[in-house]
């Protein structure tokens, strides 16, 4: 082996093994952007959620990367290098057996050969999206902007664009906050079946392409005996994650950042608190040394940041700002899965909204970059609905109760299939504005708020005026113990929802065993 060949040899060992030998995440090296936030959790109690995110409500999200390509939906780059797995029997029959055409050999395919951002962007903000968030990088390690660190990009493989960076632009042309989302923080030990082997049949015992040291830049190095959890024990690793990731927060400077769990490494982690003071610092010093950024995870927040739901949402009126990620269909494109009604949708925002949350709905693109035909209709449908009931919605805030009626949808995530109707209500408010809003179209024509009975106490919920959203002129109304009966107008078309618009003085709820 000559010098030069021995040399390359080393660097890809380096690489491969996350260029450090640190044994503790005290040997790390975290430099932080100057600011106002320092990566301990005591620091971050100084962060303020945006009024822009509190008044956005509604973001738009592209879950889309090379494992959109073989149409089978999430998690495909583990699922086939898994026996048993449906992934594993179509990577087979498809691209042969992994110990040879891996996950390495699908990324290629991901072209995006009919991708136009400016035109998706223009019909998400029409569709009533108030930001987006583009994929960064999922757990399979490949990253959708121009990095210098990570040769798995799509700047030099695949479609061989800067796809966050084509997204961004798009954004900041419709005037949408823009963010991006991190999964690599998982990548480390979610990789690990790549290293193994078939147990039974023709290829038993013959190694996948992840044990190939020589694709460990990209299926990572073995994992330490014991190190499975959601996140890595491994300081190396914890250090290239906040070198990847601090070179995206620095080159693109995103509004919003996601990561794909909770703090990364640890609630308490240094790792993780210095990226989100990194990342608070850069967008600070855009602004003033005010910052305007927003992180989302999956970890209460207490303020420090936006708690994320995965396919969830709140329980009740959170006084901090929160988000709820979800898809109108699996979350990389699935040819067996049917979409989302737009009445879920719908819902589900009102719901959320009602609750101090946002709602980051992925909508699903094919891999060459184009929408289904049932995803644009959605989004047209959408744009109908936001036209309309918007004035309830963004710039709103909760009222003292988020609403009424039979369905009460517990905290938490991946539970977000609820059986609304008109008799679910949901409150917001602007100024002395009350919005109420129905989850389906009343029967009769006629809508009962209970929350608004008259009470024994002369001043309180005295109603001056109520109006329908979409709709000119005021509506009639009576009012009794039992609640708030608004007559709508005959010649009015039945909507997904029903929004009215209240004026009065003192509104104040009574008292309902459905409030919690």
């Amino acid at each position: 082996m000559n010098f030069k060949t021995s040399l390359a040899s080393l660097c890809l060992t380096c690489a491969a093994w996350g260029r450090i030998s640190a044994q503790t995440d005290a040997d790390l090296n975290l430099p932080v952007t100057p600011g106002p936030f320092t990566g301990t959790t005591q620091s971050l109690t100084n962060y303020q959620c945006p009024e822009w995110f509190r008044d956005a409500k509604f973001g738009i999200w592209a879950h889309w990367g090379p494992q959109s390509v073989p149409m089978e939906g999430d998690w495909y780059a583990r699922k086939m290098y898994q026996p048993g797995e449906p992934d594993y029997a179509d990577h087979l029959a498809r691209y042969g057996h992994p110990s040879t055409n891996g996950w390495k050999d699908v990324i290629p395919l991901w072209k995006a050969e009919n991708w136009e951002p400016e035109k998706l962007m223009e019909l998400y903000k029409k569709a009533g999206a108030k930001y987006f968030v583009s994929m960064g990088t999922h757990h399979d390690d490949f990253f959708l902007w121009d990095s210098k660190l990570h040769r798995w990009n799509s700047v030099q493989m695949g479609p061989h664009r800067d796809v966050v960076g084509e997204w961004q632009a798009a954004a900041k042309k419709n005037g949408l906050p823009f963010g991006v989302s991190e999964h690599l923080g998982a990548s480390f030990t979610w990789f690990q079946d790549a290293h193994k082997s078939d147990r039974t049949g023709p290829f038993a015992g013959v190694p996948y392409d992840g044990a190939n040291s020589n694709n460990w830049d990209l299926y990572h190095f073995p994992a330490d005996p014991g190190d499975t959890g959601w996140y890595s024990t491994n300081p190396r690793w914890h250090q290239q994650w906040f070198n990847e990731i601090k070179e995206l927060v620095d080159n693109y400077k995103p509004d919003l950042l996601y990561s794909d769990g909770g703090v990364a490494f640890g609630p308490e982690n240094v790792v993780g608190l210095s990226q989100i003071a990194n990342f608070y610092n850069v967008n600070a010093a855009l602004h003033g040394g005010q910052c305007e950024a927003v992180y989302n995870c999956k970890q209460v927040s207490d303020g420090r940041w936006v708690q994320d739901y995965e396919r969830g949402v709140g329980g009740g009126i959170d006084p901090h700002p929160w988000q709820c990620d979800t898809s109108i269909g699996d979350w990389f494109y699935n040819k067996h899965w049917k979409y989302q009604p737009i009445e879920w949708t719908v819902t589900l925002l009102v719901d959320i909204v009602s609750k101090n949350g946002n709602l980051l709905l992925n909508v699903v693109l094919r891999p060459d970059g184009t929408l289904d035909p049932e995803a644009e209709t959605m989004l047209h449908r959408l744009a109908d609905w936001t036209a309309v009931n918007g004035e309830a919605i963004y710039g709103s805030r909760p009222w003292l109760v988020f609403g009424e009626g039979n369905v009460k949808p517990k905290g938490g995530s991946f539970n977000e299939k609820f059986n609304f109707s008109s008799q679910d209500i949901r409150f917001t408010t602007k100024g002395e504005t009350l919005y109420a809003i129905a989850l389906g179209w009343p029967a009769e024509n006629k809508l009962t708020i209970r929350s608004l009975a008259r009470t024994d106490q002369a001043d309180q919920n005295q109603i001056k005026r109520v109006e329908l959203l979409g709709h000119k002129g005021k509506l009639a109304f009576t009012q009794t113990k039992d609640g708030l009966t608004v007559e709508l107008p005959a010649d009015a078309q039945p909507g997904l929802t029903c929004a009215l618009r209240i004026h009065g003085k003192n509104l104040k709820p009574v008292p309902l065993t459905a409030h919690n």
